[in-house]
């Protein structure tokens, strides 16, 4: 697997400083109110993991499962809920907690399918950011890095379903998903 591996890019313990920092300014605009978290699955798992432990205050978790990628490594544009909220999120302030945003729809979809169930508020929070990518026009409050456009792996982030379980985050070499 590390052979696979082009350049980490993100070593543990910066995520793990990172992660600290953005949970720090999440307690401080939150406090005192009813805080979702919604984890979109698989890859923000191990981040919202880690970020939920950071925070101050009782909160809520939930997940939704999106894709528009499947196995490969360009979003096809077209989404599916694979699996929806198990909670309401009427009168609820909602932080969205993503691992990367490239393009955008993803997120796009979901903001607008989850304005319709009538939240208080909705957020987003990414560990990663590709700006360069965007199609979609979003506004992201809470960023921990922005990164290049090469495919990455590692902290809960896959590609074909693997290199989740890297502890950093890492860019790949390019023969791995050109096969």
């Amino acid at each position: 697997m590390i052979n696979d591996i082009k350049e980490v890019l993100f070593s543990e313990e910066v995520l793990r400083s990172k992660v600290k920092e953005m949970a720090q300014q999440i307690s401080e605009d939150y406090q005192g109110k009813d805080l979702l978290l919604v984890g979109v699955l698989k890859g923000a798992n191990v981040f919202m993991c880690d970020l939920m432990r950071e925070i101050s205050f009782p909160i809520q978790i939930d997940f939704i499962a999106a894709s528009s990628y499947g196995h490969s490594t360009e979003s096809s544009g077209v989404v599916k809920i694979l699996k929806d909220l198990d909670y309401s999120i009427e009168g609820r302030d909602v932080i969205i907690v993503e691992d990367i945003i490239d393009t955008g729809l993803t997120l796009q979809y979901l903001i607008k399918n989850f304005k319709s169930r009538n939240p208080r508020s909705i957020e987003i929070c990414t560990l990663l950011n590709k700006p360069e990518r965007r199609i979609a026009n979003i506004d992201v409050k809470y960023i921990g890095y922005k990164i290049p456009d090469e495919f990455i792996v590692g902290y809960g982030i896959d590609y074909a379903e693997k290199y989740r379980n890297l502890p950093f985050i890492a860019s790949l070499k390019e023969s791995v998903y050109t096969k």
